[in-house]
This record gives structure tokens, C-alpha cells and sequence, in this order.
């Protein structure tokens, strides 16, 4: 079953690897990725993450699920966080852990490409010169990426 969390707080990428390979050895492959704040230019110095406490947990457990059914995981880590993320700053965390790469690449592919449609954040951006942010709109990419799980 995979690990879930929704935080304020950082998460310690030697960790969570730690938590899901120490002491297993029928993992032979860990894909990661890691989504960090950029500044857009110079345009913004942070963002501020809201989300709806609760559903977002019960969205990304969903996904999650849907990841494990699909491939052959040994494990599976996602954390996001909330909150203002300065730049340079982690934002979402996704761990796979599997016998194989290919089924760890696919599983964390598959969550990020979901992440950005369905779990339920919102952006608001931090703009560096004092200006009025907005909250960042949902991009065409994205919906196009998940169409390729669909089916």
C-alpha cells in the first residue's frame, strides 16, 4: 500500500529512499522524481499552496492505487506538500520502488501526469516585485499528458 502525505513541512529525499529499500533486496529499481519551485524567470519568489485537507489524501491514495494495479511495485512514496514553497524549494515527491525500471518509471510517470490534473491544489503565485499574484491556471499540456493513460 503506498505511503501518502500531504505537509507543511519538508520531506528528506535519503528517507523516504531509505524507507522504502533498507533491508528489502527484491527491489532492482527506485525511480524518483522531485518537483521543485522555480522562480519563472526571476518573476516570483515563492508559491503558496492551498489544497482541501482530506480530499487531497483520498485523491492521491486513489492514483496511487490505480499505479499499484497497474504495475509490479514493491513500493510507492508521494508526498506534496502545502503552504508558501519558496523557490528553490521541493514541492511534491514521488517514489517508486520495483523488481524492474521499467515498471518504476512508468508507475511515477503515470503519478505525476495524474497529480497535475486531479489532486486537488491550488497555486497562488508570490511575484518578486510586491505585485499581485495569481493563482496559477491548470495548463493543456497536462490534460493532454494524461490522455495517454486513458484507455
Amino acid at each position: 500500500m503506498a505511503k501518502v502525505r500531504v505537509s507543511s513541512e519538508p520531506f528528506d529525499l535519503a528517507a523516504e529512499r531509505a524507507a522504502l529499500t533498507d533491508g528489502r533486496a527484491d527491489v532492482g529499481a527506485l525511480a524518483m522524481f522531485v518537483g521543485v519551485c522555480r522562480d519563472e524567470g526571476g518573476a516570483l519568489v515563492a508559491l503558496e499552496l492551498e489544497h482541501y485537507p482530506g480530499m487531497a489524501e483520498a485523491e492521491i491514495a486513489r492514483v496511487a492505487g490505480e499505479a499499484e494495479a497497474r504495475w509490479p511495485l514493491s513500493g510507492l512514496t508521494v508526498i506534496h506538500r502545502h503552504g508558501r514553497i519558496r523557490t528553490g524549494e521541493d514541492i511534491v515527491l514521488v517514489v517508486a520502488a520495483s523488481a524492474h525500471r521499467d515498471a518504476a518509471f512508468e508507475a511515477v510517470r503515470y503519478l505525476m501526469d495524474w497529480l497535475k490534473v486531479a489532486a486537488p491544489f491550488w497555486k497562488k503565485e508570490i511575484r518578486a516585485d510586491g505585485g499581485a499574484g495569481g493563482w496559477v491556471a491548470a495548463k493543456s499540456e497536462d490534460d493532454a499528458a494524461t490522455a495517454k493513460w486513458r484507455g
